[in-house]
């Protein structure tokens, strides 16, 4: 099944399950429309769902495209730059471009550089961190669905790969965002005024995170 939306036919897959009571309709990464639904679904009735909400999915869509368009490309620090290969022997930057050698492994580089990039913006915030806490521990992995992980009990604070592409206050949020669950292991009201507490603008950070 396809639907079009602006000119383009976009993948419409549909998983039956027997477990799922309900209709599910989302936009994944790869900008198909996946519908979840009952094992006796109808199509007819898939097909009329999918009508009713055709202005739902669009906005979804665009959601997705805009995350696409944020992400494709090479990402350093909020910037974006062309990636040129060439026969160099390191990474090399230009005003709007990186020279990059054959076969560089990005991964390492990124990493290599979040080690300490992070450790630095985690000790500065935790310095001035209005609550007294342990010093937590940093470590660095690549997350699909979550910017920032926090164990409580052994205080070791994980951070996603990912940052090191972005603009750093996004990365000074994360950090702020996983210190205060030191004091508040949840999301309540006493958490969201401890994160605004050491960053007022954390709102305007935290929606503009949701194009990544």
């Amino acid at each position: 099944m396809k639907l079009k939306i602006n000119g383009t036919n976009y993948n419409v897959i549909i998983e039956k399950k027997r477990s799922t009571h309900n209709t599910y309709i989302r936009v994944t990464k790869d900008l198909d429309i996946k519908v979840t639904t009952n094992l006796f679904t109808t199509t007819n009735y898939i097909e009329k769902l999918i009508n009713e909400n055709y202005n739902r999915i669009v906005d979804m869509l665009e959601v997705q495209l805009t995350k696409k368009r944020n992400n494709d490309g090479f990402y350093y620090l909020g910037k974006k730059y062309d990636i040129v290969y060439m026969n160099v022997p390191d990474l090399t930057f230009g005003e709007n471009k990186i020279f990059i050698p054959k076969d560089f492994d990005i991964d390492k580089w990124y990493k290599k550089q979040a080690k300490t990039i992070f450790q630095s913006h985690l000790d500065e915030n935790y310095s001035h961190f209005t609550k007294k806490i342990p010093h937590p521990t940093l470590r660095i992995r690549k997350m699909t669905s979550r910017w920032g992980v926090c164990n409580i009990k052994t205080h070791v604070i994980t951070i996603n790969l990912e940052l090191i592409k972005r603009d750093l206050k996004f990365l000074d949020y994360v950090i702020i965002h996983e210190l205060s669950h030191l004091i508040h292991g949840d999301h309540s009201a006493s958490f969201w005024h401890l994160v605004e507490q050491n960053m007022p603008e954390y709102k305007k950070y935290r929606e503009e995170m949701k194009e990544f």
